[in-house]
């Protein structure tokens, strides 16, 4: 059975889906479960693992990755809700050897601890500084409270975001 111009297609005798996914600036064909989350296929189809799974109930943001420019939470989303549009990962923010501003901001300031919260603060970082959200250290743990962080690395992940921004 197909859908409108450009959508995924389903088979009457199947709950699998026909996406193509552009991660990182890369195109993939894949055949996925329609209940696939975003995460599960960035991780397992992918082998994309810098986002983490972490609670897997959007509460801790530690899956964090932007679509259309967007933070999501990929754990919440379904791959199929993304057929063609641009996603990207903590994977997709370096050029090439060059860390992302952000990414290096975290490491100059000490802003990460166990570091497995790190690529979804950073990517919230990014999203958040992009929307213009950076005026203040008060504004900055607004917009970065959905990202949880066990080891209580806060002053330095606000402090990270403010230097990250003003890059």
């Amino acid at each position: 059975m197909a859908g409108p111009a450009g959508s995924a297609v389903t088979t009457a005798h199947s709950a699998e889906l026909n996406l193509t996914l552009r991660v990182n600036g890369a195109s993939h064909r894949l055949r996925l479960d329609a209940r696939a989350t975003l995460l599960d296929t960035l991780r397992e189809r992918l082998r994309l693992t810098g986002t983490k799974k972490g609670c897997d109930r959007g509460q801790c943001g530690a899956c964090t990755v932007h679509v259309d420019g967007r933070r999501v939470l990929s754990c919440l989303t379904l791959a199929a809700s993304v057929h063609g549009r641009p996603v990207t990962t903590i994977e997709g923010l370096a050029q090439g050897t060059r860390l992302h501003p952000m990414q290096q901001a975290f490491l100059d300031c000490d802003a990460l601890q166990c570091g497995f919260c790190t690529p979804g603060q950073i990517m919230s970082a990014v999203a958040l500084v992009r929307e213009g959200h950076d005026g203040s250290d008060a504004e900055i743990r607004e917009y970065m409270s959905g990202n949880l962080c066990r080891c209580g690395a806060y002053p330095n992940i606000v402090e990270a975001v403010g230097k990250g921004g003003s890059s």
